[in-house]
């Protein structure tokens, strides 16, 4: 007779356990997604609240949708193969490709440190109310100083926890977001209900929206961080959670960065003469213009927001340049390495804040075509970048039984046929302004 062979029941973990293993993998989700609310962002979310209200918040559900596609792609390929995206890149599409790429994302990347530089200027009039002594010349030096110290005198876990302080300093918009007292009525009502306004200024202003939330050095960052961090894959569905959590909270932020313009600035044009309008073409003045709307409280949260947001993305985006051109070239690399043994990792790392901070300070210097320039390259590499991701996510050879799903795959694709439309009348209006009169 035969006889049955009772199998052990197997256990799922603990909820205490579960905890723990999300614990350990939190991280680079949140921290690049947060990273991604940087000066252009905080500037873009600005605008779009002062020139439009409340009418542009509905954009702010599709946008998330689209940056968690992307990022749950580049965490799951890194928690997979265990490698970033500059190394597959160039193992999979060859040396002249990924040089190519790279040199054009390095560019970029470069203008992109100078701006998040321009934003720590910016914000330095506010304090200046306070601290006399406090100028642009002081502000600047020390964020540069202070992001290379805290990145290359630490171990991972430490530069982590340092991100995840900035992280939360965040939430000082959500406070200047309630202490601007909106009307919440319409608010709901905007952010649920989509409309669309044909004008060209609108449609302009949604491309910078959608624009600015997808980064193409992110999906680098996010990949290298699961990687340095040893995510395995059965440890990866805690990393979706990480990966969802920031990209929430990161459009959360957003949200109320719109809101605290909308119902301060836009509100108080609607109603003042045509002569007491209030101008604003930056964060930094934003913040500045809070003052007599909303109190000098508000006005220096939304500062420190600023500030805050500056040296966060100023510490990372660099960091995200120096991991995929040594990935990409064989190069020793990550924040848990020691100068000596790593040096084109950290000299490439210095070299990029001290240009950035440099840039900012020198008399005369043309910090606004350097940030114009290194958007057109951004906006131009970004559809380049997310293709060649698909291309690697759905090689089953490299990714197995992880490769996308067909629904997966649709919501994918239509996100790079929208960025890249996007992008390339983002592009032509910039180039030739006049077309969109």
């Amino acid at each position: 007779m035969a006889t049955t062979v009772e199998r052990a029941p197997v256990r799922k973990p603990s909820f205490w356990r579960s905890v723990l293993m999300f614990l350990s993998v939190i991280g680079p989700g949140i921290i690049t997604a947060n990273a991604d609310n940087d000066v252009g962002g905080i500037t873009t979310y600005s605008l779009a609240g002062a020139q439009f209200g409340y009418s542009l918040l509905w954009l702010l559900i599709p946008v998330t949708v689209a940056l968690l596609v992307v990022q749950e792609m580049c965490a799951r390929m890194g928690a997979v193969t265990g490698k970033g995206l500059a190394d597959l890149i160039r193992e999979n599409f060859g040396a002249k490709v990924t040089f190519w790429v790279l040199l054009v994302f390095v560019l970029g990347d470069l203008g992109n440190t100078a701006s998040e530089f321009a934003g720590v200027a910016a914000a330095a009039p506010i304090f200046q109310t306070s601290i006399p002594w406090l100028s642009k010349f002081v502000l600047v030096p020390a964020a540069a100083v202070f992001v290379f110290i805290v990145v290359t005198r630490g171990n991972y876990r430490f530069v982590e926890r340092i991100f995840f302080f900035f992280c939360f300093v965040y939430l000082s918009y959500v406070i200047s977001g309630f202490l601007v007292q909106p009307d919440w009525h319409d608010v709901v009502h905007q952010f649920l209900v989509p409309h669309f306004t044909a004008t060209n200024a609108y449609i302009l202003m949604a491309i910078g929206v959608i624009g600015t939330t997808i980064s193409p050095w992110m999906q680098f960052y996010i990949q290298s961080a699961i990687v340095e961090k040893g995510v395995k894959v059965s440890e990866y569905r805690y990393s979706r959670i990480d990966v969802i959590t920031g990209a929430l909270f990161t459009d959360f932020i957003a949200f109320f960065i719109i809101v605290a313009s909308a119902a301060t600035i836009f509100i108080h044009n609607q109603h003042a003469a045509p002569g007491a309008q209030i101008n604003i073409t930056d964060a930094g003045q934003l913040a500045a213009a809070l003052e007599p709307l909303a109190g000098k409280f508000a006005s220096i949260l939304f500062a420190i927001g600023l500030l805050n947001a500056a040296v966060f993305t100023a510490s990372i985006l660099p960091l995200s340049t120096a991991y995929y051109v040594c990935e990409a070239f064989g190069f020793a690399s990550g924040v848990e390495k020691k100068f000596g043994e790593a040096p084109i990792f950290y000299s490439l790392y210095l070299a990029l804040i001290v240009i950035g901070a440099t840039v900012v300070l020198v008399p005369g210097a043309p910090l606004l075509a350097i940030i114009f320039y290194s958007q057109v390259l951004n906006g131009a590499l970004l559809p380049v970048v997310l293709i060649l991701m698909l291309l690697l996510i759905n090689n089953r050879a490299l990714m197995g039984e992880y490769t996308n799903s067909l629904i997966f795959n649709i919501i994918a694709w239509a996100t790079v046929i929208i960025v890249g439309a996007l992008t390339l009348v983002s592009t032509v209006q910039l180039f030739f302004p006049s077309l969109g009169t």
